[in-house]
């Protein structure tokens, strides 16, 4: 059995640009959880996706949070959810004390499907906001999405946790609704260890958060609080991380779509083998190189296969109506989620992966065909 091949993991810059920055932390004995690496990486992200404000946070999960709270989403509000993702995803909507109505995906983007979404506000005129998640790095179909939203009035939430470096037509994932959240998770293409940002071209709404997320201090000379607060501001140090990482977005752009490439040329004649849905206008970070089987091999033969083998897997995620905590909330749509989760596999992505990683996966794989 070979070293372990993972899925995901951190992988720090071979120029040492994280340490760089962390040193200066410690240099200026700044770690808490505001300081000048927080400052900057804020600046450095906006400049790179192309949004006006930004708010370094402790998580991406904290940041959909304050997006919601932003967008005035409150107990009993209704919010629209892809049904397809993690669970972060979903959860902050029950901190507010809101509703989710979850929404199938469509099998030509793998994200939330358009006429799934018009049918929901059919049954629920009445949403307070929309959360749109681009899975795996695959940009949702933004236009047609933006389109029945503005129609209604409503406010659009990008989890763009698994999609920075994602483009859709030319434009960031993250920056083409009201508010977009990133993650740096330590399996993320970036990572700050654990970390997320929150975007969005409303810097009043911006700098609201960035007020909530510091405990919503008032400016007085004494510790005085006028609305509730949350401890969700961003470490000074991994902010310095976050900063290194993203000098090296772009190739780890570039090897994730490598991985991916590798994969389809491999494994993509194999029968009942598809991989996941690259369209004309999305240009993807390839986060998660992910494929479907319609054959008498199944998913979990496949992965335990891959497991034998010391490499890592994972399933397509399980859709939240399907989720105990969740089954209890409504889903518009037919099967399309469902059909995903039953057949999808993630293979590793991991862009520390050699080639001889990428070719022993293969042929593990290749030997159940």
């Amino acid at each position: 059995m070979g070293d372990r091949i993972y899925l995901s993991s951190p992988h720090m810059s071979d120029e040492g640009y994280e340490k760089e920055y962390v040193k200066e932390a410690f240099d200026s004995n700044w770690i808490a959880p505001v300081g000048e690496n927080v400052n900057r990486f804020e600046k450095e992200l906006t400049a790179r996706v192309g949004s006006k404000a930004a708010a370094a946070l402790s998580t991406g999960t904290a940041a959909i949070h304050l997006a919601l709270k932003a967008a005035d989403v409150g107990a009993g509000d209704i919010v629209f959810c892809p049904t397809l993702t993690f669970s972060a995803t979903a959860n902050p909507i029950i901190y507010q004390n809101a509703t989710p109505v979850f929404i199938d995906s469509n099998h030509e983007t793998w994200n939330m499907c358009p006429k799934a979404l018009e049918a929901a506000f059919l049954k629920y005129p009445d949403v307070k906001a929309v959360i749109v998640v681009h899975l795996y790095g695959l940009s949702a179909d933004m236009d047609p999405i933006m389109d029945i939203c503005k129609k209604h009035h409503v406010p659009v939430i990008e989890d763009a946790a698994e999609s920075l470096g994602t483009y859709y037509k030319r434009k960031h994932t993250g920056t083409i609704g009201d508010y977009g959240v990133f993650s740096f998770n330590g399996n993320k293409i970036i990572t700050t260890s654990g970390g997320g940002m929150l975007v969005s071209d409303q810097e009043e709404k911006v700098a609201k958060v960035r007020f909530w997320a510091t405990q919503s201090r008032d400016q007085a000379r004494h510790y005085q609080h006028s609305e509730l607060g949350f401890n969700y501001r961003m470490s000074n140090v991994l902010a310095g991380i976050g900063r290194g990482q993203l000098k090296v977005l772009d190739r780890r752009v570039a090897k994730k779509k490598s991985i991916f490439e590798f994969y389809k040329r491999e494994l993509g004649e194999l029968e009942g083998v598809q991989f996941m849905p690259i369209n004309g206008w999305n240009e993807p970070n390839y986060w998660l190189s992910s494929m479907t089987i319609d054959s008498s091999i199944r998913p979990l033969e496949l992965m335990e296969a891959l497991e034998k083998e010391n490499i890592e897997s994972r399933p397509i995620w399980k859709p939240m109506h399907l989720q105990p905590f969740f089954e209890k909330y409504d889903f518009v749509g037919t099967d399309v989620s469902e059909w995903l989760f039953e057949n999808g596999v993630c293979l590793p992505s991991d862009t520390k992966m050699k080639e001889e990683d990428l070719v022993r996966v293969v042929e593990t794989i290749k030997k159940l065909w």
